[in-house]
């Protein structure tokens, strides 16, 4: 007999994903009674995620009690889509953030009463801290759960019931996480809403080196920047993709190469390191060591040519995927 039901939920999972492209999503099964996360956790392509057969084993054990949330996946930074846990909220809060130019591309309804909105503020991955600031700026301006703001925090899957006791029906029954809205919009104030954020929380977390000398030498690179050249290198390399987790110090290797093979300069370099590499200084006890040495070790694969470019003098953007040449052939 034809499992109507399936159908019905593959329509909702692919309304949702086409909503929210990205390469790849993060699925936990945690059971509502129990609190326990089924065993593992799996990274699905959209075309993994929706077909039949997984749809299959996860409908089995939504059935059996688990909820099935999901997460965009960029390693150990936030994908550019932050939840908004709209318990309780205003009906009209939706209309509002769109009047705010905070668009929602998708928003669930996951129980009566009970919504979730994915906004979309970047199209390149965002650093935990900045990711969670613009999370509790959202849930603060439009009275969402504060308490979900981790810029990791799970979302439910459409197509799906919710197992949480709390949440039954009337009758019983454990209602359906349903869609309410979902297009592919980014949010209009996104820039402004990521520039006031970022000063907020760059200055005190960065634990950037020192310079030596009393007055800074000026930057050649911004931290938006910084952060969007080291991941046009990792989504060319597909470094997420390959590596599960990233050794990051040969990530930063192959990066300093990549540069330096096109002209930069040491300082344009170690500005990209610095304000790009994912989570950076993570645990070095003494970062301006680790650029130079890092440095060190790609200058002898591509020695800085006379009169190397630095991006305030070069007449395109340094890092360009698209024209550059990998140097993370036969590595690793």
């Amino acid at each position: 007999m034809c499992d109507r039901g399936i159908f019905i939920t593959a329509q909702a999972v692919r309304r949702q994903l086409a909503a929210m492209p990205h390469d790849l999503y993060l699925i936990r099964l945690i059971h509502s009674t129990t609190k326990r996360p089924f065993p593992g956790e799996r990274l699905w392509t959209a075309q993994q995620l929706t077909s039949l057969p997984t749809l299959a084993f996860l409908r089995v054990r939504n059935l059996e009690g688990c909820d099935v949330y999901l997460h965009p996946y960029a390693a150990d930074h936030n994908a550019g889509y932050i939840l908004i846990d709209l318990d309780h909220a205003d009906p009209t809060v939706v209309r509002r953030m769109r009047a705010d130019g905070h668009e929602p591309c998708v928003v669930l309804q996951t129980s009566p009463g009970h919504w979730q909105a994915w906004v979309r503020v970047s199209s390149t991955p965002l650093p935990p801290l900045v990711a969670s600031a613009v999370g509790r700026r959202l849930a603060h301006l439009y009275g969402g759960d504060p308490a979900s703001t981790d810029w990791r925090h799970l979302g439910r899957l459409a197509g799906f019931t919710n197992q949480k006791p709390q949440r039954r029906t009337c009758t019983g029954f454990a209602p359906w996480a349903k869609i309410v809205y979902a297009a592919p919009v980014f949010a209009s104030q996104a820039e402004t809403l990521l520039r006031a954020v970022s000063q907020t929380v760059a200055p005190a977390n960065l634990s950037l080196p020192a310079t030596p000398s009393d007055s800074p030498a000026p930057t050649l690179v911004s931290v938006t920047q910084a952060q969007q050249i080291y991941h046009t290198w990792m989504d060319r390399w597909r470094i997420a993709q390959r590596f599960q987790p990233p050794d990051w110090s040969i990530v930063d290797l192959w990066v300093a190469r990549a540069l330096l093979a096109q002209g930069a300069c040491d300082q344009y370099v170690r500005e990209v390191l610095q304000w790009g590499s994912p989570l950076f200084p993570r645990g070095h006890g003494n970062p301006a060591d680790y650029l130079r040495r890092t440095l060190a070790r790609a200058r002898r694969a591509f020695p800085a040519p006379q009169g190397a470019l630095c991006a305030p003098h070069a007449g395109t953007p340094i890092a360009s995927a698209a024209t550059a040449r990998s140097n993370a052939a036969g590595e690793r």
